[in-house]
């Protein structure tokens, strides 16, 4: 009686946790971060559940002597151990930040806690130097090195801390945080946790060291489940639709340079995003924004770019402006949801200014904005003021404040000037005219139709951009795998196929199990064979991608999704043998996964690297996650196939019982990745953030997420779990958080990993 009143109260709390922090996220989104920590993160009755239930859990692992199992017994003390880590920083830590300035004399003595309060430092501390290092020939700033100078005791201390570089003193850890903006300053987050993280850490490596014995240890659940006689027959599949809707257009082109003339524009270096690229990237960017596509009526997006410049009489009465709005299509006086440039503008003016002003609903004014946006866009090309084309280098201090489109390095300074953009008064006088009436001349040989003059006039363009800023490009391995990357990068093909085969798929082995064929098809082989061609296409663009970025694509949504596509193909081959409904999964997994990252493609999608994302833990970290994520769908999947078949096919409970053994095969080494992607993350934010659990909203649904299926993993205890269509059914249902968790925080919730979105 008394170990089923722990075992009640155990997983009780920990379902008021889940609950509590499901809450807490909700209230953090409406009253704001300090209100959630105030009121329930920090709050005792929340810091007395978790002591509860490690109070109840202890119990009743004693009383079920789980010590006699040891990989299920140290997995449970792992958790403990954190836990009780956890508490050591909530009691004995905390944290704050101090501000420094090279051109203050005396030293600082004490640092603001996150509550306002001052706390001193047992030693004095100052700012000996601070520097800034950019991307080359940008001005976007690649980290942040601050040189401290401690004195203590007659002692003097000399550290350096930069972006995921920690200075540690007298259990006192600082982390770079900010600077200001004259270059003078900086901003240093100070976390002070004497053994907090220790015993957290400690835990981290009892947790490996359990799932290390879990999987590959004698006896084990998971090894006896690999031999479940259950697996020697073949399983069923799974049940998705979507429809996608393609758009048309008239057929009448508008003008438009030679394709390889226009191609030829496409190979010039051009300051964009912050970083440089080929103009080609620009002009991609430029005509999806515009058209919601990267192509317009079989004209490449180099050939829209600067037609929209050279032949703008042309273009500006060509409905090639995408606008979802119904409501602007209205007011606007549109069909078919492509607007003219001229449709903007009516005899009181320019309509969305008045429409904005207007509108009373927040989606109206969105969509009016966007509206807004792509006209802005239209005639910034038109006008040439996006064509930062012109590199231009002088002498100057390293610490100096740059412009928008400027960089500093080694004591040199590097703008880049568009067409409508005021040069500087040192720049010499035959550099000046270069700049100022090269494109003029590039105009007047494209009005001649001379275009042989105009790729002529563009190799010296191009000649120009090497010897001003040679040192600042990029190199030409990495300039040529964009313009391959550009090239091959198109999802919309993949995404669609893949999910058209992927029904298909599923409906030929339903049909198949239903008839309990098992013998190999050539299907079977040619469904592979495209499985195979989907995961080279993106390894090759991924691999494209990280060159190009020089870090690993890991860094948001669009590059997430994609690996994500990428692990589930890899998986399919990992499954198929045992289930082959599984390549069907792995189409429409893929699929789906890429169709998600379209939703972002409207965005520049490679983008030079945040200075706190540059760290190998965040590929690790991200890797891991994705590959948890993909066996978690993989196991929806499975349960959405059994329940079709047991709405459908009752009497094939042999199946439905097979089907609830993969799952579980597949729940295990899911639960394992899940637990250590989160905690490679807490290791990663206590080295770049100076904590490794911030209660962030993301932090906090990936370990409901984790704590939801870890429950999966207790059927001795939890005896629902093991019939088979309850087991089903959770899988299902509780993907919703992992759909929340990966999508929900970013769209919605925000925090600190709204940048993954």
């Amino acid at each position: 009686m008394v170990c089923m009143k722990s075992r009640t109260l155990s997983f009780g709390l920990a379902g008021l946790l889940v609950v509590l922090m499901m809450a807490a996220t909700g209230l953090e989104k409406k009253y704001g971060t300090d209100f959630a920590v105030r009121h329930i993160y920090a709050s005792p009755y929340f810091v007395l559940c978790w002591g509860a239930m490690a109070v109840c859990s202890i119990s009743y692992l004693v009383r079920r002597k789980v010590w006699k199992r040891a990989s299920v017994f140290l997995l449970h003390v792992a958790f403990l151990v954190i836990l009780s880590g956890a508490l050591l920083t909530h009691l004995t830590g905390y944290q704050g930040s101090v501000r420094l300035r090279l051109d203050v004399g005396s030293p600082v003595t004490a640092f603001t806690a996150r509550d306002g309060t001052a706390v001193d430092f047992p030693f004095l501390l100052s700012l000996e130097d601070f520097r800034l290092e950019y991307y080359p020939g940008t001005s976007a700033p690649m980290d942040y090195v601050s040189t401290l100078a401690i004195r203590e005791g007659g002692k003097s201390y000399r550290g350096e801390v930069a972006m995921n570089r920690v200075y540690s003193h007298q259990h006192y850890r600082f982390y770079q945080s900010g600077y200001d903006s004259d270059g003078r300053g900086a901003t240093l987050s100070v976390s002070y946790d004497p053994w907090g993280i220790a015993v957290t850490y400690t835990g981290y490596g009892l947790l490996l060291l359990s799932f290390c014995l879990f999987f590959f240890g004698k006896g084990s659940e998971f090894r006896r489940l690999l031999r479940h006689p259950a697996l020697k027959s073949g399983t069923a599949c799974l049940f998705f639709l979507l429809a996608l809707a393609g758009n048309t257009q008239a057929k009448e082109l508008p003008r438009a340079l030679p394709r390889a003339t226009a191609e030829k524009f496409g190979h010039l270096y051009v300051y964009y995003n912050d970083r440089i690229c080929p103009l080609q990237t620009l002009a991609k960017d430029f005509t999806l924004k515009l058209c919601g596509r990267t192509t317009y009526k079989g004209l490449t997006a180099e050939q829209v770019l600067t037609g929209w410049f050279f032949y703008y009489d042309s273009w500006k009465e060509e409905p090639c402006i995408r606008v979802k709005s119904k409501e602007v299509c209205r007011l606007l006086g549109i069909d078919g949801g492509y607007a003219r440039l001229t449709d903007f503008i009516d005899v009181q003016g320019y309509i969305p200014d008045r429409a904005m002003q207007s509108a009373t609903e927040l989606k109206d004014r969105q969509a009016w904005e966007e509206a807004n946006e792509k006209f802005s866009l239209v005639s910034m090309v038109a006008a040439g003021s996006v064509w930062r084309l012109f590199p231009y280098v002088v002498a100057g201090d390293s610490l100096s404040v740059i412009g928008a489109a400027g960089a500093a390095t080694e004591n040199k300074r590097m703008t880049w000037y568009s067409l409508a953009d005021r040069l500087p008064p040192d720049m010499s006088e035959d550099v000046w005219l270069f700049v100022r009436n090269c494109m003029n001349y590039v105009a007047e040989q494209v009005a001649r139709e001379d275009f042989r003059a105009v790729e002529e006039s563009l190799d010296k363009i191009r000649k120009y951009q090497v010897r001003e800023a040679g040192d600042f490009l990029p190199s030409q391995t990495r300039f040529k795998a964009e313009l391959w990357y550009n090239a091959l990068n198109g999802s919309r093909p993949f995404a669609l196929s893949s999910l058209a085969i992927g029904i298909w798929a599923f409906l030929y082995y339903c049909r198949r199990m239903i008839r309990r064929k098992t013998d190999k098809t050539p299907v079977t082989a040619v469904l592979l064979a495209g499985v195979a061609v989907i995961l080279f296409y993106l390894t090759v663009t991924i691999v494209l991608s990280g060159i190009v970025s020089g870090h690993a694509p890991m860094s948001n949504g669009y590059e997430t999704m994609r690996l994500l596509a990428a692990l589930t193909a890899l998986l399919t081959f990992f499954f198929y043998r045992k289930m082959p409904v599984a390549i069907a999964f792995g189409y429409l997994l893929c699929g789906l996964s890429l169709l998600v990252s379209m939703l972002g493609e409207a965005n520049p999608k490679i983008t030079l690297l945040m200075p706190v994302l540059s760290s190998p833990l965040l590929s690790l970290h991200v890797m891991v996650i994705m590959l948890a994520y993909s066996l978690l769908a993989f196991m929806m999947l499975n349960g959405i196939t059994a329940v079709v078949l047991h709405l459908f096919h009752s009497g094939r409970t042999g199946d439905v019982e097979r089907l609830q053994v993969i799952s579980r095969i597949i729940l295990y080494p899911a639960v394992f990745l899940l637990a250590v992607g989160i905690f490679i993350g807490a290791v990663w934010a206590n080295v770049s953030w100076g904590r490794y659990w911030g209660w962030d909203p993301k932090e906090v649904w990936a370990l409901i997420t984790m704590l939801i299926y870890a429950s999966a993993l207790h059927p001795a205890s939890l005896p629902a779990f093991r019939r088979p269509m309850f087991f089903h059914i959770f899988a299902i249902a509780a993907f919703f958080s992992v759909l929340i968790t990966y999508f929900g925080v970013n769209f919605f919730l925000g925090g600190i990993h709204a940048y993954a979105g």
